[in-house]
């Protein structure tokens, strides 16, 4: 199994940026909710937590992650929260898998610019056809005293 499948080594985010795995910063607590006998004693909640400055990122890659991850960072740090299963290990999993998407929807270019175009002739009738429909429906509602 590649270091990059399981729940240590480090975090291929997208072809150029990997996080070192000395970078990423791991916590365990009881997680909540069903589990038996075996929720008080378990530590499977997991908290992983990554400071941006870390990341060796450009200047344009970390000034677009500030601006889209800005209500989600504490003092230049992200972290991201799974509890969702019993076991630490399938926590600590999808907190990694998680955090990568995360920071590569961050990281990803802004989609080129729409180029404005012109309604068609045949759109502009369809709209005017509709809206002249629309209002002879309301007329006929209208109650005549």
């Amino acid at each position: 199994m590649p270091a990059s499948d399981d729940a240590t080594g480090d975090l291929p985010v997208t072809d150029t940026v990997v996080v070192p795995a000395g970078a990423l910063d791991w916590r365990f607590s009881r997680s909540s909710g069903p589990g038996g006998q075996g929720v008080n004693t378990a530590d499977s909640r997991v908290e992983l937590s990554v400071s941006i400055d870390a990341l060796g990122l450009s200047d344009a890659q970390r000034q677009r992650l500030t601006e889209r991850l800005g209500n989600r960072l504490v003092d230049g740090v992200l972290t991201i929260a799974a509890s969702e299963h019993r076991q630490q290990l399938r926590n600590r999993q999808a907190a990694r898998d998680r955090l990568a998407a995360v920071l590569r929807t961050a990281l990803a270019p802004p989609p080129p610019a729409r180029r404005r175009t012109k309604p068609t002739r045949g759109s502009q009738e369809r709209r005017i056809q509709a809206k002249k429909q629309r209002g002879e429906l309301k007329r006929s509602r209208r109650r005549w005293d």
